[in-house]
């Protein structure tokens, strides 16, 4: 026998197609072995009336904010509905479309396909602070847009506004 046939370890037999081409997970654990982690944040319970109108003003919001930042509609209908600095930013957004659609003369609308938000998920951060995130269809694709509302002066406002 060579040197090196002594240092060989023989490995057991096991059947791989079981695992192969798949994530391979422990299924030997029971469902009592397994712990629910602590929620991260409280839930909060509000009236499902005030929930409801809250999304129906979001999706609205939402609505108005994309086709802002295609430059089909004015950004001024925002203006009472976003902080400066999300309105500056709505604006800046609308600007530059414009700016692009100066150039190419051959364009008859601003966007080719008008966006139409699809869904609104809303996580209430807060008793006054919600977090909405949607998607919205521009034609075949698909955007995300994320909002951060925030209840001052007895009204919704946005605070923040990303765009995926």
């Amino acid at each position: 026998m060579s040197p090196y046939h002594e240092k060989v370890v023989p490995l057991r037999p096991e059947p791989v197609a079981t695992v192969q081409g798949t994530l391979a997970l422990d299924l030997g654990r029971g469902p009592e072995e397994f712990h629910e982690p602590p929620p991260l944040a409280p839930v909060l319970r509000l009236e499902s009336r005030e929930r409801q109108r809250l999304e129906v003003w979001a999706h609205r919001f939402t609505q108005a904010a994309v086709e802002i930042a295609g430059g089909d509609r004015p950004v001024s209908q925002l203006l009472r509905w976003a902080i400066p600095s999300v309105y500056a930013d709505l604006a800046r957004r609308a600007q530059l479309v414009r700016a692009a659609a100066l150039r190419e003369s051959a364009a008859t609308r601003v966007q080719q396909v008008r966006p139409q938000v699809e869904s609104i998920h809303t996580c209430w951060v807060g008793d006054e602070v919600a977090e909405v995130s949607a998607r919205v269809r521009y034609g075949q694709r698909s955007r995300a847009v994320a909002v951060r509302f925030e209840q001052r002066s007895n009204r919704w406002q946005a605070v923040a506004l990303e765009f995926a």
